[in-house]
């Protein structure tokens, strides 16, 4: 067989495959959960993952959110640009906006059925609050950034 032909068989040859059989369909959402305290688990093989629920969107809107814009190397386009829509002088108009924007990006989400913010001046802490309908059911997110 020529090369081309080898690797296609290889992709067709798992296709079917169900996903109990150990493979990953090109569809499967799967995150390493995360600590309360924000690290991987690991140690126990596949029971350290979320596959295909709604706790694996909320993880991803939460990664998503601790993202600082400019911060990952490898895209520096990527991640929420805090310093010129979230904190600041004049941003009172442009925070939830793009808090918003970036829950709606998220892969699974359809749609924000509840959202609610605050903004602590003294701590300089803002506080996010949404619940969300995924393609896995509804979840709710909470995070203090």
């Amino acid at each position: 067989m020529r090369r081309a032909e080898t690797q296609a068989h290889r992709t067709d040859r798992y296709a079917n495959q169900p996903a109990s059989a150990g493979f990953f369909s090109p569809h499967e959402m799967r995150y390493r959960e995360l600590s309360a305290s924000g690290d991987y688990q690991i140690g126990q093989g596949q029971a350290n993952f979320l596959i295909n629920t709604p706790a694996t969107v909320a993880q991803a809107v939460q990664t998503r959110l601790f993202l600082i814009a400019g911060e990952w190397f490898l895209d520096t386009t990527t991640g929420v640009p805090y310093s010129t829509e979230i904190f600041g002088y004049g941003t009172e108009a442009t925070r939830d906006i793009a808090i918003q924007e970036i829950i709606l990006e998220t892969q699974g989400v359809t749609e924000i059925t509840d959202y609610a913010s605050t903004f602590n001046p003294t701590t300089r802490k803002f506080s996010v609050a949404a619940t969300i309908n995924t393609q896995y059911g509804p979840t709710t997110i909470t995070a203090t950034l």
